[in-house]
């Protein structure tokens, strides 16, 4: 019988266009590996939402194909397990993690010290950071004519079928799933994560076909109201590689096709945001110190005034401005947040209060289900005007009008704050402008069942723009 090959499970819990298993299913049978390793990241392992969603993505697999479950340091595991299973080759998905090239070179020497073939492929991104340069063979620092450059590359590979292979049978132990601990314990927080989620290479493809279907149409023009389901929540599956970019593409293009042009304008919209993920992670190749650093160098001399006490009610959501408690009330009861209120949330935290955005990057990390190293930097970085790209830094959300804009009818405010529920439409934002006989018909008590605003957001906005302008100046 043919020695087997082992597949390095990374971010890749798929098996259809999964280049890493077809080369290793070609070779003979496979041994799929998956290694929880909270040693290499450091300061970011995975965060506590990250790990009920690998959990159930392992398990969803798990129902599927035979996986060898370990903890540790992943090229020492790998190293054990070469040894143990007469393994000929190791095969495995690029990663791009500020920690994934020295790790990817520590099991390369690994095996070249086993005498076992090692082999790298592509499949995380459309595109390798090599290969999308500029005309001076820089990587791309704007997002718009990186993004034109990505089109002007032609159209992705088309996706790889699920290959035939066997699994082999092999006599190595491996670790029960449930034994490494990566669901909540008393308190369940995650408790209402079931109802939005399904991980999983099933759940990612029937999400994807409920987007297209039902959201796709309309999400050139809706994509940026938190009370309208049209956005394709598909961030978490492709950050765990349950579902390829290439995937998501091809199938976006090919209902572009069937619907005769008339999606022209919703599909290219929709695959310009599959190109910022790729954008986020050709800027961390570039930058590994981009989730820690800003990209733009005066920022490091910003004067952040960090109130550990208005972080906190940050979190919780109680800062009295409702769409952005709405925001982070949704992000603690869903794993998720729309993207327009992510962009409300942290330009309130680094704008009207002056807390550093490393802080709330930090608590997407351990919050999001779709926590991602590359994307949660950049568009953190963005808002906070210091990334490549990035907004200009006098572009400070105003959360009342931003409410106003984006859910006009209160809709959003109301599923999630329901103490304001019962205010009246002109009010659902601006709570503190009712008057009194309407706020107590709502049953709205402020300061004691809703916070007044944590900050005056005119003082706030003129006091964000004097630190702005000091380090404009100290660099000029």
């Amino acid at each position: 019988m043919a020695q087997p090959s082992i597949l390095w499970l990374r971010q890749d819990l798929r098996l259809a266009d999964h280049a890493a298993l077809t080369a290793a299913a070609a070779a003979g049978p496979v041994i799929l590996v998956y290694v929880l390793d909270d040693e290499t990241p450091g300061n970011w392992c995975m965060g506590a939402a990250s790990r009920w969603w690998l959990h159930k993505s392992l398990e969803s697999l798990g129902r599927r194909v035979p996986l060898v479950l370990r903890r540790g340091r992943a090229d020492v595991v790998l190293s054990e397990l070469l040894g143990q299973s007469g393994a000929t080759s190791l095969h495995f998905t690029r990663d791009y993690a500020p920690w994934s090239a020295g790790l990817e070179r520590r099991v390369k020497d690994a095996c070249d010290a086993a005498g076992v073939a090692c082999h790298r492929y592509g499949g995380y991104l459309l595109h390798e950071p090599e290969a999308i340069r500029n005309g001076l063979g820089e990587v791309y620092k704007v997002y718009t004519p990186f993004s034109k450059a990505c089109f002007a590359a032609g159209e992705p590979r088309s996706p790889r079928p699920v290959p035939n292979f066997k699994t082999s049978n092999h006599a190595l132990g491996s670790d029960e799933l449930a034994s490494w601990d990566l669901l909540p314990r008393r308190p369940n927080w995650a408790k209402g994560f079931e109802a939005y989620w399904q991980p999983g290479e099933e759940g990612a493809r029937s999400r994807l076909a409920a987007f297209i279907a039902s959201g796709l149409a309309d999400y050139a023009d809706a994509r940026d109201r938190p009370d309208r389901d049209v956005t394709s929540r598909l961030s978490a599956h492709l950050h765990f590689g349950e579902i390829s970019p290439a995937q998501c593409w091809h199938a976006v293009r090919a209902a572009q096709s069937a619907a005769n042009g008339r999606l022209d304008r919703a599909a290219e919209k929709f695959l310009k945001e599959i190109l910022w993920r790729e954008f986020s992670y050709h800027l961390l190749h570039l930058r590994p110190d981009l989730p820690e650093q800003p990209f733009r160098p005066e920022f490091s001399a910003f004067p952040w005034q960090v109130n550990e006490a208005d972080l906190v009610l940050w979190q919780r959501g109680r800062t009295g401005y409702p769409i952005v408690d709405a925001g982070m009330r949704e992000l603690w009861s869903s794993g998720i947040m729309h993207n327009r209120v992510r962009m409300i949330v942290a330009s309130f935290l680094i704008k009207d209060l002056l807390i550093p955005w490393q802080a709330g990057e930090r608590w997407f990390w351990d919050t999001l289900v779709d926590a991602d190293i590359a994307s949660n930097a950049a568009s953190w970085q963005w808002v906070a005007g210091c990334g490549a790209d990035a907004a200009p830094y006098f572009r400070i959300f105003n959360p009342v009008l931003q409410g106003e804009k984006f859910d006009p009818l209160g809709a959003y405010v109301r599923k999630w704050v329901p103490e304001l529920a019962r205010l009246p439409d002109p009010f659902v934002h601006r709570p503190w402008e009712a008057p009194t006989p309407v706020l107590q018909a709502a049953g709205v008590e402020l300061g004691r069942n809703y916070p007044h605003p944590l900050v005056d957001h005119g003082v706030a906005r003129d006091r964000a723009l004097a630190a702005f302008k000091a380090i404009k100046g100290a660099a000029e």
